[in-house]
């Protein structure tokens, strides 16, 4: 039995549209073990989502899977019929997504929305069963009196609340995997803190693996194993936390952590990254990063960076990598 739960071999999700093909994901590869934290991060457009929604096959028209593997237990999931997938979801791999909002139905209250997802996949159980467990689900998450809030509605619940909410849901069926794409997005910073505190001491004690995606490097570097770093449907740069954080060898890496507020207050102004992500349509050549990189050369232009290990378990897509991954005085000012 391999060690790993999920494997991830040169992924393509590309998208077919009349103006062209966009290439959301292009040859993602990673490995995440049992009762192990992975976060991905990045800037809006740089293939996150995509790569979370591809693991559960929830790509429509006109994006298409163009090559690669999803090894889920063993099993490739691209491999898999739409009703083996239903199967799949929801039981052995739970996300949760931006806005529980619009993940909650907004017609049916909050213990029939936690049934539905028992009465599907653990059809056994009896109605008191289930309505129990809703109870003790919305306990675990932190609902006060749940007894009482069970049969309340969405519009009852605050921002915060409703994401403890779809918590509970994605556990209801004690899952392998959570996949989380921004699960914090719309709430403010002292709940994101309690939300991400919460879920990931859960996954902990329920020896479950989680997919964090976001745009924050700050949060996930709190709570996460491994990190990777992607840009344009590219990983750009992986490691554990450790690499990522305090041995930043690729240049977008080194501008994510500079635009990080220093509560300390060493750093009087924050750095930004030069320019934009570029359209999906309009790519640039060779290296995507290279128009708003401090390193641009031109081979940058001319030819594709490949993967390289920095050590063993920490590697990088850059022609120009600091050595050792320890960033240089000129990328620090």
């Amino acid at each position: 039995m391999s060690d790993y739960l999920l494997e991830v071999n040169d992924l393509k999700t590309w998208f077919h549209t009349f103006k062209g093909v966009v290439k959301a994901v292009d040859g993602v590869s990673f490995r995440l073990k049992r009762g192990e934290i992975l976060g991905i991060v990045g800037e809006s457009g740089g293939g996150k989502s995509i790569t979370g929604f591809s693991i559960l096959k929830l790509i429509d028209p006109p994006g298409q899977f163009d090559g690669g593997q999803i090894l889920f237990e063993g099993e490739d999931l691209l491999k898999k019929s739409e009703q083996e997938m239903q199967k799949i979801r929801g039981n052995k791999i739970s996300m949760i997504f931006q806005d529980p909002m619009t993940s909650l139905n907004p017609l049916y209250t909050i213990g029939q929305q936690i049934e539905e997802t028992l009465r599907m996949h653990q059809s056994e159980l009896s109605r008191e069963a289930r309505r129990a467990k809703a109870v003790e689900l919305l306990r675990i998450v932190g609902i006060p009196s749940p007894e009482l809030r069970i049969d309340s509605y969405p519009h009852q619940f605050s921002g915060g609340m409703r994401q403890r909410v779809i918590i509970a849901i994605s556990l209801a069926t004690s899952p392998a995997l959570i996949i989380a794409d921004e699960p914090t997005t719309a709430l403010d910073v002292t709940v994101q803190a309690q939300i991400i505190k919460r879920l990931t001491e859960l996954v902990r004690e329920h020896n479950a693996s989680l997919i964090l995606i976001t745009h924050d490097l700050a949060l996930v570097s709190e709570v996460a194993d491994e990190i990777l770093v992607m840009y344009c449907g590219k990983v750009v740069e992986s490691g554990t936390v450790a690499d990522i954080v305090t041995r930043p060898a690729h240049p977008y890496t080194i501008g994510l952590l500079q635009s990080i507020p220093d509560m300390a207050g060493e750093r009087k102004r924050l750095e930004q990254i030069p320019g934009m992500v570029p359209s999906p349509f309009a790519l640039p050549p060779g290296c995507k990063f290279a128009p708003r990189c401090s390193r641009y050369q031109d081979i940058c232009d001319q030819q594709e960076p490949t993967s390289v290990p920095v050590n063993n378990r920490h590697s990088v897509c850059c022609h120009f990598y600091v050595e050792g991954g320890q960033p240089s005085e000129s990328d620090l000012t």
